[in-house]
């Protein structure tokens, strides 16, 4: 009786989406409802997005890591260790938790906007406007051939623009350009074809409106200390 209930109980996990493989690996709570982003970013994206990509990175990357001494590390730790020798399930799994963290956190719902204090002086020292970094940045996303990620990270206290293929990103130190992220926006298919189709440029628009500066700042600051 006591495992046909335990049964159940596992196969309304599945069903509902909630069900997560054990091990040191965890996906953590989306800080926002699935529609939060909305009308930018749509709900059944978000929903599909974290509830089933993300969350089968952490599942793959626990199987790949089940009992090797690197399922004890950080995910940041696990992500700055990857070099060209690492197995693929680790390298795009491990990226592809870290990254998506990364991105869920830096977006919010009523943000958007313009940054402000030392990051917008930054981006200004550095880019020349707070405009033309926004053309450099979209470039970046829509130059990525296939699949991949833009981002601005910190590098020798100043800011760069570079994007990674797959589920690369700036710390590995198998990326073309190294640095500390503050903002990333995913190029993937999946994270935009349901309402922009194959309008990438459209979505790379739109998600300035989602981007939370006072996070980014944050991470600007520890980056340059």
């Amino acid at each position: 009786m006591k495992t046909k209930f335990l049964r159940n109980v596992l196969v309304m996990a599945l069903a509902a989406g909630s069900f997560q493989a054990i091990g040191q690996f965890t996906q953590a709570p989306l800080p926002y409802a699935f529609d939060a982003l909305e009308p930018h970013i749509d709900k059944a994206t978000m929903e599909i997005h974290y509830g089933r990509h993300h969350k089968a990175y952490i599942t793959n990357l626990n199987a790949a890591l089940a009992g090797k001494p690197e399922e004890k590390m950080t995910p940041e730790a696990l992500v700055k260790s990857i070099t060209k020798e690492t197995a693929p399930a680790v390298r795009n799994n491990g990226g592809g938790h870290w990254n998506h963290t990364f991105f869920w956190s830096i977006m919010a719902p009523g943000k958007g906007g313009m940054p402000s204090g030392a990051l917008a002086a930054a981006i200004t020292k550095d880019f020349g406007s707070f405009d033309e970094f926004k053309t450099k940045f979209k470039a970046a996303g829509t130059s990525r051939f296939g699949s991949g990620w833009a981002w601005l990270i910190v590098k020798d206290k100043k800011l760069m623009i570079t994007s990674t293929p797959n589920q690369d990103n700036p710390l590995m130190p198998v990326a073309d350009v190294q640095g500390e992220p503050i903002l990333a926006v995913d190029v993937w298919e999946h994270a935009y074809y349901l309402k922009y189709q194959n309008k990438r440029p459209d979505y790379l628009d739109a998600f300035w409106n989602v981007v939370n500066w006072d996070k980014v700042a944050e991470l600007y600051t520890a980056a340059v200390k």
